[in-house]
């Protein structure tokens, strides 16, 4: 998957522009210079087109709070992208910042794009061929705020992009995610030296990420390795979420996500917002506890932590967990059951019958709670979708559904179906819409 950055200074409307083009409000919008410190990543699908977006920090050559971070965390942003969105501001005209950030983006030697935003009315107007200056050949003229030319600007960014991306093999893709320093390097290694499984002559790098091809009683798998990808020198090593856009680009292409928590340092909240992105992302998920080997009493800790796990991470309570220890191999082998169970669950297939059964003995035992008169009604119900996991619903009036009632649907269809480890998504259509 391509990956674009969006760069500028400060308050040029960056966060606007990243919230607009991938449809959620992630970025923190404020009309305060520097809200945005750390690099925010999210993806784009434009007609056929999909790539990952990155929104940084404003760069001002005037020194101030975060600005030698948020100039690192740019600098990492620009050399992962393949091209990069210049956002300048149309009102303000050009600025020393914009000429200094102008000079870092032509020794990325990067395809640069320049968003002259804020173009909504007569001054900006003024300012418009000023911008030729910088020196680029891509202009496009745009009003984040409201929405002028966002279109524009997604046909030039995805002028040269795959409309597709390559067809993938039928293996089972795996990606070892987590934070730097939580043992995911020891327990690759251990994976492929396990004693059932064979290593093939194949491993390469693809995408950013290494990709190791094994068997598994009898299974081919490919294992994504995104351990120790972080650059060489200070400056990066001393970035924890460096590793995170790789991670997202490996978690794109794997079937199951092993997400790998250090015990001997515990949960951050940094554990959790990796996990998080498999989630969205409709992955099968497993959370892996490393270096358990560094714990006394084994027993009564398996049990304290998990439920530390269950509390922390109760978006994935589905997923099951597994306590190992990578550098001395003990109960890895308890890992490979788990992953190619998650897997055949995403492939499941639920017979329509018994899944409308199930649905409707649900229903008569707790009907859908009554909104001004009304009632939820559900006519039928099948399985649309299979890796990701999607069941849709035809009732009578998707707006009557609650969210507590969505839960309790999608609960009746775990206690009923295995689904350990895989994301469920429950689609709600109206019977009208059908006809």
């Amino acid at each position: 998957m391509k990956t674009v950055c969006i760069v500028g200074r400060p308050n040029v409307g960056k966060s606007t522009i990243f919230n607009k083009l991938i449809g959620k409000k992630v970025s923190i919008i404020e009309d305060i210079p520097n809200v945005t410190r750390d690099r925010i990543y999210g993806k784009v699908d434009y007609k056929d087109y999909h790539f990952s977006l990155i929104d940084t920090g404003g760069i001002d050559v005037e020194k101030g709070l975060f600005t030698d971070e948020i100039k690192v965390q740019v600098e990492i942003g620009i050399l992962e992208a393949d091209k990069i969105i210049f956002v300048v501001d149309g009102k303000d005209g050009l600025t020393p910042s914009d000429f200094a950030i102008r000079d870092m983006l032509f020794k990325s030697g990067k395809e640069v794009v320049v968003a002259i935003n804020k173009m909504d009315n007569a001054l900006a107007s003024n300012n418009l061929y000023d911008f030729y200056e910088l020196g680029f050949e891509k202009y496009i003229p745009v009003s984040g705020e409201h929405n002028l030319g966002l279109l524009d600007l997604l046909d030039e960014i995805v002028s040269d992009f795959p409309q597709s991306e390559p067809k993938e093999d039928q293996k089972i893709k795996i990606c070892v995610i987590g934070r730097p320093n939580v043992g995911k390097s020891s327990l690759v290694n251990a994976l492929i030296n396990e004693d059932r499984v064979i290593v093939s002559d194949i491993a390469g790098t693809t995408r950013d990420a290494i990709d190791i091809d094994f068997k598994y009683d009898g299974d081919d798998y490919t294992l994504i390795d995104t351990a120790g990808m972080r650059k060489k020198g200070k400056i990066y090593e001393s970035i924890e979420k460096y590793s995170l856009l790789r991670s997202l680009k490996a978690i794109d292409r794997s079937d199951v996500c092993l997400v790998v928590i250090n015990r001997a340092e515990g949960i951050i909240e940094h554990d959790k917002h990796i996990a998080g992105y498999a989630k969205t992302s409709s992955k099968g998920v497993i959370i892996v506890v490393n270096k358990f080997d560094t714990v006394e009493d084994k027993d009564k800790d398996l049990k304290e932590f998990t439920k530390l796990i269950e509390n922390e991470f109760q978006f994935l309570s589905y997923a099951p967990i597994v306590f190992l220890s990578a550098l001395t191999k003990k109960r890895v082998h308890t890992l490979m059951p788990e992953v190619k169970k998650v897997y055949d669950n995403l492939n499941k297939e639920v017979p329509t019958n018994l899944l409308n059964q199930v649905i409707m003995d649900a229903y008569q035992l707790n009907p859908a709670p009554s909104y001004k008169g009304k009632r939820l009604k559900i006519y039928y119900v099948h399985q649309s979708s299979t890796n990701p996991i999607k069941f849709t619903f035809n009732v009578n009036d998707k707006t009557l559904l609650h969210f507590s009632y969505y839960r309790y649907l999608e609960n009746k269809i775990r206690e009923n179906f295995d689904f350990t480890g895989c994301p469920i998504e429950l689609i709600f259509k109206n019977k009208s819409d059908l006809e």
